[in-house]
């Protein structure tokens, strides 16, 4: 199984490039954050007939959607949101016992408790879907570097929101019940980022911050064969995340 993620930074911008990246790939499950565009304003070329679609989105800011293939599933997906969605943020989908899901966790900047009181939620739903014995895959733009080897050493700045040691016990409590499949499958890579600034050459010389991730349950983790950051892709400020997950 192939689950990928991307914050496209707009998918009316990006549109060529999601539909050729994703006719290459072929990927299971995809996972897209920051549409800024209502699903009315979603692109016909980006509503793909062999996907079931959500799309969750808002005129010009955030926006989620959720691409499970017809051939890859027994089942028709179940799509939904949990109570704490807010701005369009989160979607999920359940097939059997299996959640999949696609989040776009606030940044901060303009509202930091929202943030907060988001990934608190967001690590409380992740809870329930355990304790009920659900599996489950949740991807996207999580908006913090896990830990310090999550920013490359320029960027790394003391009390910047992103990189800020409560926002990473956040984070912690979201992996209690969940895996990085990142850094399962690569665990000492110290140049493994998602995310560079758009501007002098970031990108190209790889000085960059880890915010995009595929998470997990454990089960599914374990099967992880690879997951990579795919920095040639696109040109969006991130780079598409893939993991390849064997059958059980």
């Amino acid at each position: 199984m192939k689950v990928a993620t991307w914050n496209v930074n707009g998918i009316r911008a990006r549109q060529a490039q999601f539909c050729e990246w994703v006719a290459r790939e072929r990927p299971d499950v995809v996972c897209l954050q920051e549409l800024k565009a209502e699903a009315a304003q979603v692109p016909e070329t980006c509503r793909l007939m062999d996907y079931h679609a959500f799309w969750h989105g808002m005129r010009a800011y955030s926006g989620v959607s959720l691409h499970i293939n017809k051939n890859s599933f027994a089942e028709e997906p179940r799509f939904s949101h949990p109570e704490f969605d807010m701005e369009a943020r989160i979607v999920q989908a359940q097939v059997g016992e299996l959640v999949l899901a696609s989040v776009y966790v606030p940044n901060g900047n303009k509202d930091y408790p929202a943030k907060v009181e988001f990934m608190q939620r967001l690590a409380g739903w992740a809870k329930r879907q355990h304790d009920e014995g659900r599996s489950l895959v949740l991807c996207g733009d999580i908006n913090i570097t896990r830990t310090e080897m999550d920013v490359h050493p320029r960027e790394r700045r003391p009390g910047i929101i992103g990189q800020l040691p409560e926002e990473r016990e956040l984070f912690s409590a979201l992996l209690e019940n969940l895996v990085d499949v990142g850094r399962k499958v690569d665990p000492d890579n110290a140049n493994l980022f998602t995310w560079w600034a758009p501007w002098r050459n970031m990108r190209q010389r790889n000085i960059g911050w880890r915010l995009d991730y595929v998470l997990a349950s454990p089960a599914i983790a374990a099967r992880a064969e690879s997951c990579k950051v795919l920095a040639e892709i696109g040109t969006s400020d991130h780079a598409p995340v893939m993991a390849a997950i064997r059958p059980a």
